[in-house]
C-alpha cells in the first residue's frame, strides 16, 4: 500500500534517522515549512512539495541557469530531425537503498509517467513522446512524434520526469499514480521520518553521486503560521527560512537590518499576478476586466506591501526573457479611466458599490490563507476596487482547496504566478492549453481561446525562430489586450539565517531547488 505520513515509515532501512535527534542538534540543519512534504511521489503533485521532490530525486539533466547540464545522463545526442534523444547514462550510480541505477529504471519511470499522461498533460513533452528504448543498461533513447526544442528543459523540471528506484514502486504496480512503496531516489537526501503536522526528517544519502552534504541530517519543522516560523528563527529553533511565503516581507526587511542575520535575495524569478475569469460572473465583461487593471495601484503594492523587495510587473513574463520583449503598452493606474469604463458598460453607482440590472458588481478573490503576502495584497486590492465601486470578497483558502479552484475554474479572481525559469516561457505557455491550472480556466471565455491554443500548439513544434517569436507575440499580446491577467510583481527568492550558522549559502537555479547539500553548518 502507499506510503503513510503519520508514522515513521522507513525504520527498516539502514539509513533511518535517530529518533532522538532534535532541532538543537548542531549537526542538523533545521528549516520550517507550512506543511509536511507529503509522500514524495516523484510523479504526482499536491500535497507533494516540489523542493523536497528535488531533494530526493534526480532527473536526466539539470537546469543551470542558462542551459541544461548533465545529471543522471552524462551526455546526449539529438538526431538531425530533432525527434530522437539518445542519453548516455552515468555509470555506477546507486539509488539511496543501494540498488543500481540503469536504463531499465529510467524506462520504468517513463512508463509510469505515461500511464498517467492525462494528469501530466500540462507539460507538452508528454504529448510529444512516441516511445523509448534501452539498447543497453547505460543508454536510454527517447523518440518524439515531433521536434520539440525545449525537451531538455522539460526533462529538468522538478516533476514529473524524476527517477524513482524500481524498489520504490508498489510490488506489481507500474502506475505510480496509485502510490509508491517508498521514496527512493538518487538525490542528495533521503526522507527518513515524518510525523503529520510536526516535522519531516531527511538524512544524507550516503550513495549520492554528487557533492554529499557535510552534515548528516536536515529537519523540516511544520509551522503553518508565518509569524511562528520567524519566531522559531529568532529563538534558534530554526536555522534557515527559505521559500515562497515562509515569512512576511516586513520580517525580511526587519531582520535584514539586524546584524545577527544574513538576508539573501535571488535574481527576479516568477511573475506574481491575479487571474481574472473570462467565463464567469462580471469578469466575463472586458470593460470590467480593463477597469480592474486601471484601478489597482501596483506601484503602491510594491512600495508599501512588498517594501520594494520585488520588481513591479506590467506584463505576463519578465521582458528580459526570450520572446517577451514585444512592446506591450501597460495598463496605467488611472481611477478615472476605471470609473469611465464601468459607467460606459452600464454599471451604475448605488451607494459605495455598483450594480447593473439589479445585480451587484460583486466578485470573489481567492488566496492561500497561510500566505501573509497573499493576504496583504488581497486587502490592498479590495480597497482599490472599492474606490471604483467593485465589491471584492476575500476568500482565504487551504492550499489544496486553492489549487483545486485554480484547476476547476470556480473563481472570479485568484492569485496566480508563473513558475520561473526553466518553465518560462515555453513550458508555462504550453500549459495554458490544459485545464489543470488557472490560466486555461481564466482564458476559457475568450472567443480567441481556440486560436490561442492552436498558436501555442504550433509554436512548440516549430523550428523557425522568427515564426516562434511571431506566435509568442500573438499569444502574449492577445492575453494582455483582453486583460486576463493583472501582473503586479516579478518575485525574488528570499532567505534568512543567523550569521555564523551557515556557510556557502546559495540559491538554486529554480525557485523550488534548495541547495542544502552545498551548504555547511558551523557548530
Amino acid at each position: 500500500m502507499a506510503l503513510a505520513l503519520c508514522c515513521c515509515f522507513l525504520t527498516s532501512l539502514s539509513y533511518a534517522a535517530d529518533k532522538g535527534s532534535a532541532e538543537n542538534d548542531k549537526d542538523t540543519l533545521v528549516i520550517a515549512w507550512p506543511t509536511n512534504v507529503g509522500q514524495l511521489n516523484p510523479h504526482l503533485y499536491n500535497p507533494n512539495q516540489m523542493f523536497a521532490q528535488v531533494m530526493v530525486y534526480d532527473a536526466l539533466v539539470r537546469y543551470n541557469g542558462k542551459d541544461v547540464e548533465p545529471a543522471l545522463a552524462e551526455s546526449w545526442t539529438i538526431s538531425p530531425d530533432g525527434k530522437t534523444y539518445t542519453f548516455n547514462l552515468k555509470k555506477d550510480i546507486q539509488f539511496s537503498d543501494g540498488s543500481a541505477f540503469n536504463s531499465s529504471a529510467v524506462a520504468m519511470n517513463f512508463a509510469a509517467i505515461m500511464a498517467n499522461a492525462e494528469r501530466h498533460g500540462w507539460i507538452a513533452l508528454v504529448s510529444m513522446i512516441d516511445n523509448w528504448k534501452t539498447p543497453d543498461e547505460n543508454t536510454f533513447v527517447l523518440n518524439l512524434k515531433h521536434p520539440y526544442s525545449i525537451t531538455l528543459f522539460e526533462l529538468s523540471l522538478p516533476r514529473p520526469f524524476r527517477i524513482l528506484a524500481p524498489s520504490g514502486f508498489i510490488d506489481g504496480e507500474v502506475n505510480t499514480s496509485k502510490g509508491i512503496k517508498q521514496p527512493i531516489g538518487t538525490g542528495a537526501w533521503v526522507l527518513s521520518e515524518s510525523k503529520l503536522g510536526e516535522y519531516d526528517i531527511f538524512v544524507r544519502n550516503e550513495h549520492y553521486w554528487g557533492k554529499k552534504s557535510s552534515y548528516p541530517q536536515l529537519k523540516v519543522l511544520v509551522l503553518p503560521d508565518a509569524n511562528s516560523r520567524v519566531v522559531a528563527l529568532e529563538t534558534d529553533q530554526v536555522d534557515l527560512l527559505i521559500g515562497e511565503g515562509n515569512f512576511t516581507v516586513e520580517n525580511f526587511v526587519r531582520l535584514s537590518k539586524d546584524p545577527q542575520y544574513q538576508a539573501n535575495k535571488s535574481e527576479p524569478r516568477s511573475t506574481n499576478m491575479i487571474a481574472l475569469n473570462s467565463a464567469r460572473n462580471a469578469t466575463k465583461d472586458l470593460p470590467v476586466r480593463q477597469a480592474i487593471m486601471h484601478a489597482v495601484n501596483k506601484e503602491a503594492l510594491v512600495k508599501y506591501i512588498l517594501l520594494n523587495q520585488e520588481e513591479i510587473a506590467h506584463q505576463f513574463y519578465n521582458p528580459t526573457l526570450k520572446y517577451s520583449q514585444i512592446g506591450l503598452v501597460p495598463f496605467t493606474y488611472d481611477v478615472k479611466k476605471a470609473n469611465d469604463l464601468l459607467d460606459a458598460d452600464g454599471w451604475k453607482k448605488n451607494g459605495v458599490y455598483r450594480e447593473k440590472n439589479s445585480l451587484p458588481l460583486e466578485l470573489d478573490l481567492h488566496y492561500i490563507g497561510t500566505d501573509p503576502k497573499h493576504k496583504a495584497i488581497a486587502e490592498a486590492i479590495q480597497a482599490d476596487l472599492m474606490q471604483v465601486g467593485i465589491k471584492l470578497n476575500l476568500r482565504a483558502e487551504e492550499s489544496t482547496i486553492f489549487y483545486s479552484l485554480q484547476a476547476n475554474g470556480n473563481f472570479d479572481l485568484i492569485f496566480n504566478k508563473t513558475w520561473g525559469p526553466p518553465f518560462e516561457p515555453g513550458s508555462f505557455t504550453a500549459s495554458m492549453r490544459k485545464p489543470s491550472h488557472a490560466d486555461y480556466q481564466a482564458q476559457i471565455g475568450l472567443k480567441e481561446k481556440p486560436e490561442i491554443d492552436r498558436t501555442i500548439s504550433a509554436l512548440i513544434i516549430s523550428t523557425d525562430e522568427q515564426d516562434i517569436a511571431k506566435k509568442y507575440k500573438y499569444v502574449l499580446t492577445t492575453l494582455h489586450n483582453e486583460a486576463i491577467y493583472l501582473p503586479f510583481s516579478y518575485e525574488l527568492d528570499l532567505a534568512l539565517f543567523k550569521k555564523g550558522r551557515i556557510n556557502n549559502f546559495q540559491f538554486g537555479e529554480m525557485t523550488t531547488e534548495f541547495m542544502f547539500n552545498e551548504m555547511d553548518l558551523n557548530k
